[in-house]
């Protein structure tokens, strides 16, 4: 699996670093940094939720 930040539309508003903090980051200008962009399949259920949980929909995953 693989995660694509639409940058763009995020805002930086937080959620996905506050349920995968392995995985997502916001950097001190609250840009995303993905940690990880091929996290391993048994961490599907944790990244899942953060993709779905973005307010502006900025996060999808592929694969």
């Amino acid at each position: 699996m693989r995660i694509v930040p639409d940058y763009d539309t995020c805002e930086g508003i937080g959620m996905c670093q506050s349920m995968a903090p392995d995985f997502f980051e916001l950097d001190d200008d609250d840009n995303l940094q993905i940690l990880d962009e091929h996290p391993a399949e048994e961490h599907r259920t944790t990244v899942a939720a953060a993709v779905a949980s973005c307010p502006v929909q900025a996060l999808r995953l592929e694969g």
